[in-house]
């Protein structure tokens, strides 16, 4: 006779079973009013529904799902047609009513699954309505009423409806499944352009941080994909100009992952917005390390020099992304800012054409092109470059004020003055328009309007 070896603890309920029979137990033997609240995500929530009108056949079991923000969950559940019939009542996405309230923080605690810091900007209106209208929900509804919520929403009724949360006959917590935490990591962490995350509403912008701040936070997530999207959630937050959070975004991406250059260098992106220019430098420098040939941290690390007044450095620096990236036009017209700081104009025009060879319709060099040629006196040909930045960019104040400047040098006032008005049309408040505007109206003869130009600047 042969023993045989079994894996007897396979044959053990996962986690998530074990929650899941708890909940089943509660909801048969609830009758009447009821109020549980699951932890579990969108996708768990519509698994668990699922589940349980299978196993609860003998109860009219209905389903809520809000798609947008509400103010009043009561007025609501009062409408419903078959509300007397209704003994099990699951309710999705009220988390729609709270992600506008949410400022993201930075992290609290890298090994607590608590990781947000939470800064509310108000109570939401539909919570204020639940902690006010918790005995009429108690006596109006012979309803058990389950909230299906991700972990935010949760620690929002805790925190902002501790009256109506007090009354909950159960907290479930559902871990999101391997294979869907797999599925919903790799989508937020894939690469997104930046320009689209700019584009994000802050309520859209929010919520894509507070999930990847849950699928974080999982606690069967890897290192590998917990890096990828703490990646991601800096960048959000940098899209939304929340560098600090970024910063520490970054630096638990560097704790998983020291050595990949993209992570430093977008830290010294953060420290650079957070003007914190020498530890950015710091930063850029160790993605170098790591990426000689990284030309987006060479031009990076040469505008942070530059913006501490180390121009021959900054040039040095972006001489090295040139060197490895020649057609890129940022580092070219970078290089003639710094070119143009040191009064080296001809070097500087040279550059802004080098820009301009490669981007056609870059408007900030054609208008730093036509600085250097104002500079140079040569005002004629500044003026063609002012008009071809605002070929491409017909708004661009600085530009219709410097066409201005560059036709008051060639004693054209009348023009001057007409450039100096679209310049104000765009920016009604540029004080120097409205001075360089008078300087026109001076020489012109015009006093009293002129006068009235400087006290408008004034």
């Amino acid at each position: 006779m042969t023993l045989e070896l079994t894996d007897w603890d396979n044959n053990l309920p996962s986690e998530g079973d074990e929650e899941y029979q708890a909940l089943v137990r509660a909801l048969k033997f609830t009758e009447g009013f009821g109020l549980f609240f699951a932890r579990c995500s969108p996708a768990e929530g519509e698994q668990i529904i699922t589940k349980i009108k299978a196993d609860i056949a003998n109860k009219h079991i209905q389903v809520l799902r809000l798609t947008e923000s509400v103010n009043n969950l009561y007025e609501i559940i009062e409408k419903l047609d078959s509300k007397e019939q209704i003994k099990i009542l699951f309710i999705t996405g009220l988390e729609h009513s709270l992600i506008k309230y949410e400022e993201c923080k930075s992290f609290m605690g890298w090994n607590s699954r608590d990781i947000y810091s939470y800064s509310w900007k108000g109570v939401p209106p539909v919570l204020i309505n639940l902690n006010q209208q918790r005995e009429r929900f108690r006596d109006n509804f012979k309803i058990c009423f389950v909230f299906l919520l991700p972990q935010f929403a949760i620690k929002y009724f805790i925190q902002r409806a501790p009256d109506f949360f007090d009354w909950r006959s159960g907290l479930f917590e559902f871990p999101i499944d391997p294979e869907i935490l797999e599925q919903e990591s790799l989508r937020h962490s894939l690469a997104e352009d930046y320009e689209k995350l700019l584009q994000l509403t802050p309520e859209q912008r929010n919520q894509q941080i507070l999930e990847i701040q849950g699928l974080i936070a999982e606690e069967h997530q890897t290192p590998e994909r917990q890096y990828d999207l703490l990646i991601k959630l800096g960048r959000l937050q940098s899209a939304g100009q929340d560098y600090q959070p970024a910063l520490a975004s970054y630096d638990k991406a560097l704790e998983i992952q020291p050595d990949y250059h993209k992570a430093w260098h977008l830290r010294g992106n953060a420290l650079f917005n957070l003007e914190r220019y020498e530890e950015a430098i710091a930063s850029y420098d160790k993605a170098l390390e790591f990426q000689p040939d990284y030309h987006y941290a060479w031009d990076n690390r040469g505008v942070a020099l530059g913006n501490l007044g180390r121009n021959e450095e900054a040039i040095a620096s972006f001489d090295k992304a040139l060197e490895f990236q020649p057609d890129d036009h940022q580092a070219w017209f970078n290089r003639g800012v710094a070119l143009g700081k040191l009064g080296r104009y001809e070097e500087a025009l040279a550059s802004y054409d080098k820009a301009l060879e490669f981007q056609p319709d870059y408007h900030q060099a054609w208008f730093n092109r036509g600085v250097a040629l104002r500079k140079l006196g040569c005002n004629e040909k500044a003026l063609a470059s002012y008009d071809k930045a605002l070929e491409f960019q017909p708004d661009y104040h600085y530009a219709w004020d410097n066409r201005g400047n560059a036709l008051f040098n060639l004693e054209r006032y009348e023009e001057a003055i007409a450039s100096y008005d679209k310049a104000l049309e765009f920016q009604p408040d540029y004080h120097y328009a409205w001075d360089n505007r008078g300087n026109a109206l001076f020489n012109l003869g015009r006093n009293e309007e002129a006068l009235a130009s400087y006290d408008k600047a004034l």
